[in-house]
């Protein structure tokens, strides 16, 4: 199941709440929680999780009517970035260890705007949306999931609940990467090389559709099974790593711009010659060790053994002429917004998915 992009699951089909939703809501909701980390075994499914309120004026409360499970969701159910999401919970430290307990996975929502803060002003009642939860958010496994304003945007006209749900996740992460990171956009993209090592995956495709929008040449890296796959997504050049060594495949082409990095492990040793010198090159990669050392080191010193081992590669590679960089997932509904006219002008599609898995227990469509 690990290697798999995402799996979606729908939630029933029904009439939706009036838009008197506070007074008249029960206490309770359906929700696929967890009580403890570990493996398949924690997950558990209730009809008496919390149900969201409203704490700040500027969420939301959206009624999930799909949702989806990235890798994420299975690494932080065996307790994979703990200390750092307790930090962004609980600043101050206030709570008790194990406080995230009952937690409701699920990073992916599409829905519908069930109530507004008073400050909400973008969105009402009765709005189709669709968002990426912030890993430190309660997810959207369950009836209802409450968010910022500013993580929710309108879902594409075009698109229905369970196509939408596999989308914002992996495309507000791409975008972070190469956007925020990456120093690329529709400005600066055309005929730009770029560089997706691992460009089969749910990052990966998203990417390759965002930057071929944008006028750039995209090569990829991929097994010979998903080659029709990335060039049907607009990929100009594919590597095939099940045939050879694929540094010395990429070493007989031209130079990148850019290099986005879904592998990492021993590709960091040799991808960054593929750049171009001196041109303001990036390899950005999102395989990095900082939640991992927040975890085995605690937050203070994992957060230094993070800062020194990025500030010594950076400075390593800038005297090479090139920038390496670590990309990380953002939460944004206006990059969503971004992302939903490129969905409007049939530059990003769906992949779509049928089968139903979550963390490995095998569901239907609509249960």
């Amino acid at each position: 199941m690990l290697m798999c992009r995402r799996w979606l699951v729908c939630s029933r089909k029904g009439q939706y709440r009036s838009l008197s939703f506070s007074a008249s809501r029960r206490s309770v909701m359906p929700a696929w929680v967890i009580d403890k980390y570990g493996k398949n075994e924690v997950l558990r499914f209730t009809k008496n999780a919390a149900l969201p309120i409203i704490h700040y004026p500027n969420e939301v409360i959206v009624k999930v009517h799909a949702a989806s499970v990235n890798p994420i969701d299975i690494s932080m159910r065996g307790g994979y970035g703990a200390a750092t999401m307790a930090m962004k919970r609980d600043p101050l430290n206030m709570n008790q260890s194990g406080s995230e307990f009952p937690l409701i996975l699920g990073r992916d929502v599409s829905g519908e705007i069930m109530e507004c803060g008073l400050d909400v002003n973008y969105f009402k009642p009765g709005d189709q949306v669709w968002a990426a939860i912030p890993p430190w958010k309660q997810g959207s496994l369950a009836e209802f999931v409450v968010l910022s304003a500013n993580e929710v945007s309108h879902k594409p006209k075009s698109l229905r609940h369970v196509e939408a749900a596999s989308i914002p996740y992996v495309a507000a992460t791409a975008w972070s990467v190469i956007v925020n990171t990456g120093g690329l956009n529709k400005d600066n993209g055309s005929k730009k090389r770029v560089l997706i090592l691992g460009g089969s995956g749910g990052v990966g495709t998203l990417a390759i559709q965002i930057v071929k929008a944008w006028g750039a040449h995209v090569t990829v890296t991929c097994s010979q099974n998903a080659e029709r796959l990335v060039r049907d997504l607009g990929a100009d050049g594919v590597v095939d790593y099940t045939a050879g060594p694929v540094e010395k495949q990429l070493q007989t082409l031209q130079k990148f711009d850019l290099i986005l990095d879904n592998i990492g492990g021993e590709t960091e040793k040799w991808a960054l010659d593929l750049l171009k010198p001196w041109n303001g090159a990036k390899y950005v990669t999102l395989v990095t060790p900082f939640l991992h050392n927040t975890d085995r080191l605690g937050l203070a010193d994992g957060m230094m053994q993070s800062g020194v081992t990025i500030g010594c590669k950076v400075l390593k590679h800038l005297r090479k002429g090139v920038h390496y960089r670590w990309g990380f997932f953002a939460p944004s509904g206006p990059t969503l917004d971004e992302i939903s006219e490129m969905v409007a002008e049939r530059l990003v599609r769906d992949l779509g998915a049928d089968g139903v898995t979550i963390l490995g227990v095998k569901l239907r469509n609509g249960h």
